[in-house]
C-alpha cells in the first residue's frame, strides 16, 4: 500500500453515501459548503441497494397480485395470476440502478466530490482513505459519520443459503415454497405479506405476544392474517435452528415450557443491528458511544468531538431512512451556521404490508399510561364510499385525543392508501393540532381522505356515516 505524502484539505467530509449521507451532502452543497463523500460501496447505501427499495418493489408486486382478485367485480376478466420471479428480480434491479444513477447525477449537479474507498480517522481533523493499493490523507474542518448499520446473526445460527436476513431475502432467485418468518417488527411483517402473495406458504413466529401497534390495528391485522391463512405463533423464542440443502428446522420455546418445531424450505430472521463503525477507529478520538457502540449525539447531531457529527443508524434508536435523511439535512444546516435541530417525536411508522399500515404518535395504551384523559374514535373502511367503489373495504382508521384539551395524540391506520393518509396526521400532530383542525377543512368526495375526516368527527360524536354506538367516550382508568 502506497501512502500519500501530503494531506489534502476538504471543508466537509461525509463518510457514507446512504440516504443520510447523500442528503447531508446535497444540503450542505446548497448552502455553499465544499463537500466530499467517501463511500466504499454504492451510493444510496443499504436502503436503496439492498433494503428499503428492493423490499418495496416486492411489496408493491404483492399488492398488485392481491388486486387481481377484485378485477372480476369491475367486469375485467383475467386468469389466475402467475408470478414470473425472474422478471420481478430484473425489474427490482432496474429500479435500483435508476435511483442510484439519480443520486449520482444529483451529487454531480451539486458539485459533490465522491471518493470510492474505506475511511478511518487518524485524529479529530484528519481521515485516511484506503483506495485500492493507495492510501490518501485528508484534513477536514468538519466530518459527518453516516456509515449505517449491519445485521447481527445470532452466534448459534449456522450459515446456510436458506437462512435469510433483511437484505438477503430480496436476493433470492426463486419464491420459497415454505417460508418461516421469525420476528415481530415491520420488516418481518412486510416479508411475510409479500412472499405470501407471491406464492409462498408462510408461517410467522412472533418473539413477542403481538405486534407493537395500537390494539385496534393489531386486532384488524390478526383478522387479515387469519383470512390470508398465514399461521401466526405468538410469544415464542427461537431455541435452535438446523438446516440442510433442502430444509430448515426451527425449534421454538414458549414460557420456557411449551416447545414446538417448524419445518420450511427457508427461514427469514429479524436480526439485531449494530453500528457499522468498526473500521473508523473512533477509539482514537474519544467519541462517546453507548454500551452497544452507537454514537451519542445531541439534537444538533454533534458528537462529543466538536468537529465530528453523526447521523442515521450509527446513532441508535429507530433504524429508519426517514430519520437518517432528516438528520443529514439538519447536520448540514448546523455546519453551515443555520439554526436547526432534530425532533423525532412525530416520526411515523409505516409498513408496506397487504394491506399497508401507517401510524404516528401515541397508541391508546401509551396515552393512558402518560396520564391523558383519552378519547378515541375509529372509522371502518367499509363505511367509506370510495372504498366501496374500489372494493378495498378492509381496514380501519383510529384517532386519539386528550379529552381535556382536545389535543391530538395519535393517528393509526391499516388499509388501502394508509401511508398516504398518514401525512395529514403527521402534520396535525407536529403542529399540536386539535381534532377541530382536521374537522374544519373541506375534503374531496368521494375519496379515501374522508376516512380520516369521519374518524375525527367521531371524536365529537358528529360523524355522519358512523352509528352512534361506535363513538363513545373512553375515559382513562
Amino acid at each position: 500500500m502506497v501512502v500519500g505524502e501530503f494531506a489534502e484539505h476538504r471543508e466537509l467530509i461525509i463518510i457514507g453515501g446512504g440516504p443520510g449521507g447523500y442528503n447531508a451532502a446535497i444540503r450542505a452543497a446548497q448552502l455553499g459548503i465544499q463537500v466530499t463523500v467517501i463511500e466504499q460501496d454504492q451510493l444510496g447505501g443499504t436502503c436503496l441497494n439492498r433494503g428499503c427499495i428492493p423490499s418495496k418493489v416486492f411489496s408493491h408486486a404483492a399488492q398488485q397480485v392481491a388486486s387481481v382478485a377484485d378485477f372480476q367485480s369491475f367486469g375485467i376478466c383475467v386468469g389466475t395470476p402467475a408470478v414470473d420471479f425472474a422478471q420481478l428480480i430484473s425489474y427490482k434491479d432496474q429500479i435500483i440502478q435508476r435511483l442510484r444513477s439519480g443520486v449520482e447525477n444529483l451529487c454531480q449537479a451539486n458539485k459533490v466530490e465522491i471518493i470510492r474507498g474505506r475511511a478511518n480517522f487518524i485524529n479529530d481533523n484528519r481521515i485516511g482513505v484506503e483506495l485500492g493499493h493507495r492510501f490518501e490523507l485528508f484534513d477536514f474542518n468538519q466530518a459527518i459519520i453516516a456509515t449505517g448499520s449491519t445485521a447481527v446473526m445470532p452466534s448459534t445460527i449456522g450459515e446456510n443459503d436458506r437462512i435469510l436476513v433483511g437484505h438477503t431475502v430480496y436476493e433470492l432467485n426463486e419464491v420459497p415454497e415454505e417460508l418461516i418468518v421469525y420476528g415481530s417488527d415491520a420488516y418481518a411483517l412486510e416479508v411475510a405479506c409479500s412472499f405470501h402473495k407471491l406464492g409462498s406458504a408462510v408461517s410467522m413466529v412472533l418473539d413477542n405476544k403481538d405486534f407493537s401497534f395500537d390494539h385496534t390495528i393489531n386486532r384488524e391485522l390478526r383478522r387479515v392474517l387469519k383470512k390470508d391463512k398465514i399461521k401466526v405463533y405468538r410469544g415464542y423464542q427461537l431455541e435452535k435452528v438446523s438446516s440442510d440443502s433442502n430444509y430448515v428446522q426451527v425449534g421454538l420455546l414458549k414460557n420456557n415450557q411449551k416447545e414446538i418445531s417448524l419445518s420450511g424450505t427457508h427461514l427469514y430472521m429479524a436480526t439485531a443491528l449494530q453500528p457499522a463503525t468498526t473500521s473508523l477507529e473512533l477509539n482514537r478520538l474519544g467519541v462517546k458511544c453507548s454500551d452497544h457502540g452507537f454514537i451519542q449525539v445531541d439534537k444538533q447531531l454533534r458528537t462529543s468531538v466538536p468537529s465530528i457529527f453523526a447521523i442515521g443508524d450509527v446513532t441508535g434508536g429507530t433504524f429508519s431512512a426517514t430519520k437518517a435523511m432528516k438528520q443529514g439535512k439538519v447536520a448540514a444546516e448546523i455546519i453551515a451556521g443555520k439554526p436547526s435541530e432534530v425532533d423525532l417525536t412525530m416520526m411515523p411508522t409505516i409498513v408496506r404490508s397487504v394491506p399497508p399500515i401507517a401510524t404516528v404518535g401515541l397508541t391508546e395504551e401509551e396515552a393512558k399510561e402518560q396520564g391523558f384523559q383519552v378519547k378515541t374514535s375509529q372509522f371502518s373502511y367499509s363505511g367509506n364510499s370510495y372504498t366501496m367503489i374500489s372494493n378495498q373495504k378492509s381496514g380501519v382508521a383510529k384517532v386519539i385525543k386528550d379529552n381535556n384539551s382536545d389535543l391530538l395524540l395519535g393517528v393509526h391506520t391499516i388499509g388501502a392508501n394508509a401511508i398516504e393518509l398518514i401525512g395529514s396526521g403527521i402534520i396535525a400532530l407536529e403542529m399540536a393540532g386539535r381534532d377541530e383542525d382536521l374537522r374544519f377543512p373541506l375534503y374531496p368526495h368521494p375519496s379515501y381522505n374522508e376516512i380520516l375526516l369521519e374518524a375525527m368527527e367521531g371524536l365529537s360524536d358528529s360523524a355522519i356515516h358512523m352509528k352512534p354506538v361506535e363513538s363513545q367516550l373512553e375515559k382513562s382508568k
